[in-house]
């Protein structure tokens, strides 16, 4: 895992429009563009999404950079969300180092994105409702 203090991929409800983005991002980051995951897809959980790891798939969302200053407290902040424990398999979430593709200019970037748990993961791909867009904003 890296030491670098990576900006965040989201893909849910920290987006703009979304209940979590005032609550946890605003104040605290520098810059969010649009952006794209690939090799992965999107699950429907109870109010808030699942990315699972999965050929072929794009998940759409923002590339989230935080302030420097306030790094350190919006990770354990989002890290607490998303019940992202290191090493305990009850979490729901673990924390990835993932490349990012940015909309604007296609640039890639190494961003932290929170992917469903391998248990949580298994789950979804045997029963779990599939977000065909790849994107929770237009889940429709």
């Amino acid at each position: 895992m890296s030491a670098q203090k990576l900006p965040f991929f989201v893909y849910g409800t920290l987006r703009p429009g979304e209940p979590n983005h005032g609550l946890f991002l605003r104040g605290r980051i520098r810059s969010e563009e649009p952006g794209r995951l690939t090799g992965a897809v999107l699950y429907e959980g109870p109010g808030y999404p699942y990315a699972v790891e999965e050929r072929g798939g794009v998940v759409h969302g923002e590339v989230v950079t935080a302030l420097p200053e306030a790094y350190g407290e919006l990770l354990l902040r989002l890290d607490r969300l998303e019940d992202c424990v290191p090493g305990d398999p009850r979490s729901l979430y673990q924390r990835v180092e993932r490349e990012v593709t940015l909309d604007g200019d296609g640039r890639t970037v190494r961003a932290w994105v929170y992917v469903a748990a391998p248990a949580v993961a298994a789950r979804l791909r045997a029963g779990g409702k599939l977000i065909g867009s790849g994107d929770w904003l237009v889940r429709g």
